[in-house]
């Protein structure tokens, strides 16, 4: 996280010199569970959130101005008084990476056969491994919002005012598709749902999004695409278009009663 702050705040230190920005840390429920094997758990242990109830709490209670999240840890409901200025660009890698003994012979730590891992966070650190191989976005939709920082602010607030003009409005239209369909799936960061929007030549936002089960033995696909200045519609649109599929039955048996 501390990667992602630096390279949203890089340039805004330029494009505001007379600002002064001070960074501070805020462990999440799921940073400093090590232990339990997926989210979902967490966030019951949590009691909200993985990722970002912490840092609401603190920022409705005034404690900090401005939250940089990782935007596909970020529930689809932003919380009461706050809200998500415009995505800043450019997003970074949105692709998948798979790496594993199936590929360069060795074992990943635990004893697993591979991982798939973001490749925005690899390249962001610097680990990506000499040996991967990318999953194509078309056939393996990343997780909404993967590769993208999503910047929260209090509405009205001092700091909501300086960064108004600021992010990148066909990379927003993008994630607003995204998290659009996720919200109408009424999905998270704990369940199976890939999507991936962008525009293509024609100037249309495409989207492309998947429902998997579990053990991957069931997957609805469905694509669309629409103006850009109504990502909502296009997402709303695909999301139909999955669960006229099947998808809500895949995700009531993950979510249980």
């Amino acid at each position: 996280m501390k990667t992602q702050v630096t390279e949203w705040l890089t340039p805004l230190a330029q494009q505001f010199p007379a600002v002064r920005f001070k960074r501070e840390i805020i462990l999440e429920g799921g940073d400093q569970d090590r232990v339990t094997p997926t989210l979902a758990e967490v966030v019951k242990t949590a009691g909200g959130s993985a990722f970002s109830a912490n840092q609401e709490e603190a920022q409705v209670a005034g404690k900090v101005d401005v939250i940089v999240h990782s935007l596909n840890d970020l529930p689809t409901a932003v919380h009461e008084g706050t809200l998500l200025l415009t995505t800043p660009g450019p997003r970074e890698d949105v692709r998948d990476v798979l790496r594993g003994a199936t590929l360069d012979g060795r074992t990943t730590r635990g004893g697993l056969d591979a991982v798939v891992l973001a490749a925005a966070g690899l390249n962001r650190l610097g680990l990506m491994p000499e040996v991967h191989q990318v999953l194509d976005p078309a056939v393996f939709p990343p997780s909404p919002g993967q590769g993208a920082l999503g910047i929260q602010v209090r509405i009205g607030s001092q700091a909501a005012r300086l960064l108004e003009q600021t992010g990148d409005p066909q990379v927003d239209a993008c994630l607003r598709a995204e998290r659009a369909l996720l919200a109408e799936l009424h999905g998270g960061c704990s369940v199976p749902v890939g999507a991936w929007g962008r525009v293509e030549p024609d100037g249309l936002l495409h989207l492309t999004a998947t429902v998997t089960s579990l053990d991957g033995s069931v997957q609805v696909t469905a694509a669309g695409a629409g103006p850009v200045d109504a990502p909502e519609k296009v997402g709303a649109s695909v999301a139909t278009d999955v669960l006229a599929q099947g998808a809500a039955g895949i995700l009531e048996s993950i979510r249980g009663p």
